[in-house]
């Protein structure tokens, strides 16, 4: 008996160390390289922002609904049926990226997306979307920060609602957090699909509640998740046991479809190949992924027919990043850096769960999650900001959890770290 505990505990505490050790060495990392040049931005090592403890009674929502989640989520996990859960996911998925985010008062949620730097910035710029279209790449230099660091899928969403009536920050924000909150139900139906409800129903509080949303209210990168994680779904769901001829064709054509609009919104999404090729290669459906491409097909070719050429657009980003703060960005430490950014963004709960998972189809969305998430730091285009523009992993990751059944001790492990991020850092998002 005693050495069927010590196989099971001591892979975690493997994991946690090294999850430890990867935070430890991005913080020290990070903090010798801002003490010799402030402008890397990290003031927080490995977070962009700075260390400012920030206590008052606005903490108190969001303490008194994580301390609830710890109590019940796992048992109302169990309980609910399967609709209710998906529901109760996003709305909890919602409430939490709320309160955490109102910690710092209601303005807060709309402040961050209302800077010079950020997308909404290029909304006045649009004029013809043919015309913006046409001539993103070449004049990408004027726009602003994160319109460079992205294709214009963004900037025209956010046109496209401003000419409804629904412009400016609080709206951006409302559709970060909506769209964000996807994420949760997205992958519990993928593992629901791939695996079993049980896992599924295990995973739920860790994907909601989890240290990620500290982002998710304050960054168009959260938009950039949920629609990613909706499409990973649909994939999940053609390629499952279900899914069988017209059906499966359509699914799997949807999940092209939502893909190719995440690539618009982000090109980070691309390394998300290694989830669906996953899925793809451990349910053996090779129709799905050649349906899948053809969906992404057709929206690259419109935004091709419009003028905007995503590979000649992803060469005009690299070159603004390239000669923007990656310049002070060593290759080799913001290796370790992006990690540990990402590694504080989905908590020890996924390490731990990555230790004690066993469940195959599980491990085709876990597993094509790490080599996507190895792939985007090799890369050298994700040094640091990774906590926020790495928020579609978090997902794909976190539903390793699974494994960890209904562990109020890991929960109250991400809960106290999203608490302890929020309150102990200033993020410009």
């Amino acid at each position: 008996m005693l050495g069927r505990r010590a196989t099971v505990v001591w892979p975690v505490v493997a994991a946690i160390a090294a999850w430890a050790l990867v935070v430890l060495s991005g913080h020290l990392l990070g903090a010798s390289l801002y003490a010799r040049d402030p402008l890397v931005h990290i003031g927080a090592p490995p977070l962009v922002g700075s260390f400012d403890l920030r206590l008052s009674a606005r903490v108190l929502p969001a303490l008194a609904l994580g301390a609830a989640a710890v109590a019940y989520a796992p048992a109302l996990a169990a309980r609910l049926g399967w609709r209710a859960l998906l529901a109760a996911s996003w709305t909890a998925a919602v409430g939490w990226t709320v309160a955490l985010a109102a910690t710092d008062g209601w303005q807060a949620l709309a402040a961050p997306l209302a800077t010079k730097y950020e997308q909404l910035s290029a909304v006045a710029l649009v004029g013809s979307p043919g015309r913006f279209l046409e001539t993103f790449a070449d004049v990408l230099p004027s726009y602003a920060t994160h319109v460079q660091g992205h294709p214009p899928g963004g900037v025209l969403v956010l046109w496209a609602m401003d000419g409804a009536g629904l412009g400016g920050a609080a709206a951006a924000a409302v559709l970060a957090i909506g769209c964000g909150a996807i994420t949760a139900p997205a992958a519990l139906v993928a593992v629901r699909t791939l695996a079993s409800e049980t896992q599924a129903r295990a995973a739920a509080p860790f994907v909601v509640f989890t240290p990620a949303a500290v982002w998710m209210a304050t960054s168009l990168d959260a938009l950039y998740a949920g629609v990613s994680a909706a499409g990973i779904a649909l994939f999940a769901l053609a390629s499952g046991a279900a899914a069988h001829g017209r059906r499966a064709a359509l699914l799997a054509l949807a999940a092209g479809l939502v893909l190719g609009a995440a690539l618009m919104l982000s090109y980070g999404v691309a390394t998300l190949a290694a989830v669906v090729l996953a899925i793809a290669a451990g349910r053996r459906r090779p129709a799905a992924v050649a349906w899948t491409a053809a969906g992404v097909a057709v929206v690259l070719a419109a935004f091709l027919a419009a003028r905007f050429n995503w590979l000649e657009g992803l060469q005009a980003t690299r070159e603004q990043y390239l000669a923007g703060v990656s310049r002070r960005r060593p290759y080799a430490d913001f290796l370790v850096v992006s990690l540990a950014a990402f590694a504080l963004a989905a908590g020890p709960a996924m390490a731990a769960g990555l230790a004690r998972l066993r469940e195959t189809g599980v491990w085709l969305l876990a597993g094509g999650a790490l080599v996507a998430l190895v792939a985007a730091d090799l890369s050298g285009m994700s040094k640091g900001e990774t906590e926020r523009i790495w928020l579609h992993f978090a997902p794909w990751l976190l539903v390793a959890t699974a494994a960890l059944r209904r562990s109020r001790g890991w929960l109250a492990a991400q809960v106290g770290l999203a608490l302890a991020l929020q309150v102990a850092v200033r993020s410009p998002w």
